[in-house]
């Protein structure tokens, strides 16, 4: 099995495991290693656009979601302990 082959694969079933996560930031995470995997595939099969956009679509929104989720979170935990004091 070639190194494309190891590549492509490796991305679908990273993807699939993510789904199969019940929390939100560990799937995200999981699956934006996906898209990474799948970008790679993408560019080893000679740069092949329907493969590379679409996850590095998702990849960006992963990223985003769990941007901001965390910042959601410092601003919570920050109102939480300025409280207490």
């Amino acid at each position: 099995m070639d190194i494309t082959s190891i590549v492509g694969y490796s991305a679908s079933l990273v993807i699939i495991i993510s789904f199969i996560l019940n929390d939100i930031t560990k799937l995200r995470i999981v699956n934006t290693l996906g898209c990474v995997l799948f970008v790679a595939y993408g560019y080893l099969l000679d740069v092949t656009w329907p493969i590379i956009l679409p996850n590095a679509f998702i990849m960006g929104v992963n990223i985003y979601r769990l941007w901001s989720s965390q910042k959601k979170n410092n601003s919570q935990l920050y109102k939480t302990s300025s409280s207490r004091t």
